[in-house]
């Protein structure tokens, strides 16, 4: 989505980061990220780097896009094992920007994967060992104490499984409650097999080879993770059925985020199996049912994707997801998925 900073903007963001003590001259800034959700910049200023995220220009849908939320949410995992970028500071819309909060975050170094290993992380054990830090990482993440965090608001994670999925269908369903011809049989499906939580824990919802930052060199691991704007309190194995929805699969069409992620077909990744079998290992959760959370997230990136598509065609969206090729892609993997 098309946004950028005018010059009353830098000069607001220049008088707010002198102020936090982060500043330096008038700042300059570069988009980093793929751009189609919240907004990352990289800030540079004097000696200083670092990350500014504001959400889209409005309209915002209701609920979406809380980058306070967000930072709220680092500010509790920071004294944890959790690797998460550190938040330096917050402002309320009007403060520095007139349409819209901010975050500044500390910048993290190291590489960011999608499409081809680093060369320093290019060796088969590197590989394995950045597929083994992922699951690691999850696990930690799903063992957080999040009541001894303070995180009881985060989400109600009683009834997920079911709130989630009718949550979702009401994005792309008829007045009437009708989805589309294209989502049916893959909704009733998915509602006639609705699983128990598994547990209650922080759910990331969009964890990924793409949204984490890692070391610069061997051995590999993951150094932070990024993009926790949808973070909730549910089902860990959703969390565990999106990670896998989004690992690409040799000899089958990669979907638009397995497509961020293809450097995984490269020798000594793990497949979608070994990270299963480590994370089952880990947690000893039943990972019996996965299938279902795995359609789920595809179902539900199929979803978002054609919610989106709309709001494109409408003229208030983002043209990347003008391509109902994109919605019909998760959807094929959803029906892989579920062996329908």
């Amino acid at each position: 989505m098309s946004w950028d900073w005018s010059p009353a903007d830098l000069a607001a963001l220049e008088a707010f980061l002198g102020r936090q003590g982060l500043g330096g001259g008038r700042p300059t800034t570069r988009p980093i990220g793929d751009g189609h959700s919240n907004l990352t910049f990289l800030v540079s200023a004097g000696e200083h780097r670092v990350v500014v995220r504001r959400p889209p220009p409005p309209p915002v849908p209701p609920g979406a896009h809380d980058v306070l939320r967000e930072a709220a949410l680092l500010r509790a995992l920071a004294g944890s094992a959790v690797p998460v970028p550190g938040v330096l500071a917050t402002a309320a819309a009007g403060e520095v920007l007139d349409d819209a909060p901010l975050v500044v975050m500390e910048y993290v170094e190291g590489p960011v994967v999608t499409t081809r290993t680093p060369t320093e992380l290019a060796s088969p054990v590197a590989r394995r060992a950045i597929g083994d830090s992922l699951v690691d990482t999850l696990v930690t993440l799903h063992g957080v104490d999040w009541r001894a965090a303070g995180l009881e608001g985060l989400g109600r994670p009683e009834g997920f499984n079911a709130r989630h999925l009718r949550r979702l269908r009401r994005l792309v369903a008829d007045d009437d409650g009708t989805v589309p011809d294209e989502f049916a049989v893959l909704d009733g499906w998915l509602e006639s097999r609705v699983p128990p939580e598994s547990g209650a824990t922080i759910v990331h919802n969009d964890f990924r080879l793409g949204n984490v930052i890692l070391g610069a060199g061997p051995p590999g691991r993951v150094a932070a993770v990024l993009d926790w704007e949808l973070a909730t309190l549910g089902d860990p194995l959703f969390d565990v059925g999106y990670f896998l929805a989004c690992w690409p699969v040799a000899g089958t069409a990669p979907t638009p985020t397995g497509e961020l992620g293809t450097a995984v077909l490269e020798p000594g990744w793990p497949s979608r199996d070994d990270l299963a079998h480590r994370y089952a290992a880990a947690t000893g959760r039943d990972l019996a049912g996965l299938a279902w959370y795995t359609t789920l997230a595809q179902w539900k990136l199929a979803v978002l994707y054609e919610y989106s598509r709309r709001r494109t065609v409408d003229g208030g969206g983002d043209p990347y997801y003008d391509d109902p090729r994109l919605v019909q892609s998760f959807l094929a993997a959803a029906r892989e998925t579920a062996e329908l």
